[in-house]
């Protein structure tokens, strides 16, 4: 039996062997730690991976789910175009009953004004003077609204009477209408199966709208040109494929077959459609035949030569059309077959056939009509068109700007002719449109009727589109709101700028408005380039964007609208005042011929106002160092006028006047009365009409 050495020698052997299993222990350790932290590099190398492989995964999942979204949409398209005829005869037929208004108008609103003055309580004042001061205050400001109250619904009720006499001309204009329909006068057919085709709401977006007509009256017979959509409408692509390994997207195209037959059918189906619109119009029973010419337009590869070629045509009589159930032909087959019309073999080609009657063949001799166009091929008359149709070019100019938007119904539609809605998350929301189609200026009752439109129907926004103009009590009340205001001839501008047409009778110009009296004389001749006249330059110091504006007045009555010079009246209608590019060191210029000027004017006011779209929260705190200077015609300074500085609160400010003496002779004026109202408070003050 052996025995455990207790020497020192068996002590230190121990303290040997322990010291080695500590460093065994610890070698174990860094290799155990080395071990975990290459297990988690690689289990990291191994997620990374895997991430980037899902990642790859992903793009790829979004690139063939972008493919595939393009792909439906091509699907859709031509799904439509498939489905033409059927959806069209789904449509509300076009008729004259439809395009009466109801006989009724707005209910007065009289908002604020309808709330009397909040007369003070005795109870809350510690002395009678106090409670007197405040009380007469209130009652003086009780009598300002009852008096304001009254002439609002004094020219609330001028407004509504003049409403309901348009509309009741309106409706008389449309029951005169319908009797010339039922007894065949061949221009009211014309005209009134001539817009049932272009203000039809059964064709796609973008297919053309051109058409000229002629009627024979004593064979009861309508002759048209309808202009057709070219082959581009049938999509050349059949679906987008996406490719990972070149990471690009390859257009799938469609079998040239299939495209031609889809075009034939789309054309076809045109052809088809357009006759029901025009049938089913026919409430009067003024048409008992109809021959329809369709042509498309484009370069003639033959030639290479733009022009218009006859691809079908079609006559037909109204008992041989009322057999027919469209939504269950195959349109190709009935116009060609049961309808006996022509119909290209290639109209993609541009391959003709003859047209059977056109509208110039009809003889105007013996009851006929003339020939007719309206259309994409000329420019309608924005003033003679008719109220829907405009309406619906409007809301077609909305859409061109990328906004959604689509036309009311006629009644209860709550003053809203277009809603329209912005996209933009940011700048974007709900928008409310009113369409005056006036030819005089557009009083600021409307104006302000679509601001209470906009606030009672939460829009973001109000537009107001005119094919007049606005004048400046309008633009003042609109300043620092929600609202936009499109005169006449912003409109024809807007309309050029987005491919769409329309004119203001012969021209851009509009019929100038009924004048208002004033206690000038009559307006003078423009202002001659070789007379003199000074340059008013403005300087200040601060970042506040200001309006600068100027009025011609009798006293402190301005002379009327059109003698208020501001951005949107950039001259008066002799050229005696005008707003002008400044000199370099000046801000803004009025230049002034002050011996044009009418002989009933002894002041020209000189105010300026922040401008609410650069600056909506700020005030004329930072409007100081400001002055005149007044320039000759060459623009040498001639003298320096010092004006008052801004105060915190304001946002519109009368600089001074300049008045006429006695001898002829002008000399100035310092202004320094300022509003809290902005320019609308002050030009109120002065005379312009602002609700």
């Amino acid at each position: 039996m052996g025995r455990r050495s207790s020497g020192l020698i068996g002590v230190w052997a121990e303290a040997q062997r322990q010291a080695q299993r500590e460093r065994e222990g610890r070698q174990q350790a860094v290799l155990r730690q080395q071990r975990d932290a290459e297990r988690a590099l690689r289990a990291q190398e191994r997620d990374v991976a895997r991430m980037h492989r899902e990642q790859r995964a992903e793009y790829r999942r979004h690139r063939d789910a972008d493919a595939l979204r393009r792909t439906r949409e091509l699907d859709e398209r031509v799904a439509a175009l498939e489905g033409l005829l059927v959806a069209g005869c789904r449509s509300r037929p076009f008729s004259v009953e439809g395009l009466r208004q109801p006989e009724e108008v707005a209910p007065f609103a009289p908002g604020p004004l309808g709330e009397p003055v909040a007369m003070p309580d005795q109870r809350h004042y510690r002395d009678r003077a106090g409670f007197e001061r405040d009380w007469y205050a209130a009652q003086a400001a009780e009598a300002r609204r009852v008096e304001q109250l009254a002439a609002y619904r004094r020219q609330y009720e001028e407004w509504a009477a003049a409403r309901l006499a348009e509309i009741r001309a309106h409706n008389a204009g449309m029951a005169g209408t319908g009797t010339a329909l039922r007894d065949g006068d061949p221009d009211t057919v014309v005209e009134y199966f001539s817009a049932v085709l272009y203000a039809s709401t059964a064709w796609p977006e973008g297919f053309p709208r051109q058409v000229s007509a002629a009627f024979d009256r004593a064979a009861r017979g309508l002759a048209l040109e309808w202009d057709l959509p070219g082959y581009e409408v049938v999509p050349a692509a059949k679906g987008i494929k996406y490719l990972p390994s070149t990471d690009q997207e390859k257009e799938v195209p469609r079998p040239v077959s299939q495209r031609r037959a889809l075009y034939r059918g789309v054309l076809a189906q045109s052809v088809l459609l357009a006759l029901r619109e025009l049938f089913a119009a026919d409430r009067s029973g003024a048409l008992e035949r109809v021959t329809l010419n369709g042509f498309v337009e484009g370069v003639d590869p033959a030639t290479g030569v733009a022009g218009r070629v006859c691809v079908a045509s079609v006559a037909v009589e109204r008992r041989t059309f009322e057999e027919l159930n469209l939504e269950l032909v195959s349109p190709l087959e009935c116009l060609t077959g049961a309808l006996s019309g022509r119909l290209s073999a290639k109209p993609d080609e541009r391959v003709a056939v003859q047209p059977l009657l056109l509208p110039e063949q009809v003889g105007s001799g013996s009851g006929g009509s003339g020939v007719v166009s309206q259309g994409d091929g000329e420019e309608p008359d924005l003033l003679a068109m008719d109220p829907i149709a405009f309406e619906g070019l409007v809301a077609e100019l909305f859409r061109a700007r990328g906004l959604q938007a689509v036309t009311t119904q006629r009644s209860n539609d709550g003053g809203v002719d277009v809603e329209a809605l912005d996209p933009d998350p940011i700048s974007g929301g709900s928008i409310i449109v009113q369409v005056k189609r006036y030819r005089n200026t557009v009083p600021p009752s409307a104006v302000r009727d679509l601001f209470g439109t906009v606030q009672s129907a939460g829009a973001n926004k109000g537009v107001l589109v005119t094919t007049s103009k606005f004048g400046p009590g309008s633009y003042a009340f609109a300043n620092g709101k929600p609202l936009t205001l499109i005169s006449g001839s912003e409109l024809v501008e807007l309309l050029r700028q987005h491919g769409l047409r329309g004119r203001l009778g012969s021209g851009e110009s509009v019929a100038a408005p009924v004048p208002t009296p004033t206690l000038v004389e009559p307006v003078r001749a423009p202002v001659e380039a070789d007379e003199d006249f000074n340059l008013l330059g403005m300087v200040w110091s601060g970042s506040v964007a200001l309006d600068v504006c100027a009025l011609v007045c009798a006293g402190s009555r301005v002379l009327g609208d059109d003698w208020f010079v501001f951005f949107n009246n950039p001259a008066t209608a002799d050229g005696s005042v005008a707003m002008v590019t400044p000199p370099a060191g000046d801000k803004a210029a009025v230049r002034v011929g002050f011996d044009a000027l009418p002989a009933g004017a002894d002041r020209l006011v000189l105010v300026a106002a922040v401008d609410p779209e650069v600056n909506p929260d700020a005030d004329l705190a930072g409007f100081v160092d400001a002055g005149i200077v007044l320039r000759d015609d060459a623009g040498a300074e001639l003298d320096r006028l010092v004006v008052s500085d801004g105060r915190p609160g304001e946002t519109a400010l009368v600089l001074g006047s300049f008045r006429r003496r006695a001898g002829g002779d002008w000399d100035f004026v310092l202004g320094g009365k300022g509003y809290g109202g902005g320019l609308a408070e002050l030009v109120g003050d002065f005379g312009i009409e602002v609700e």
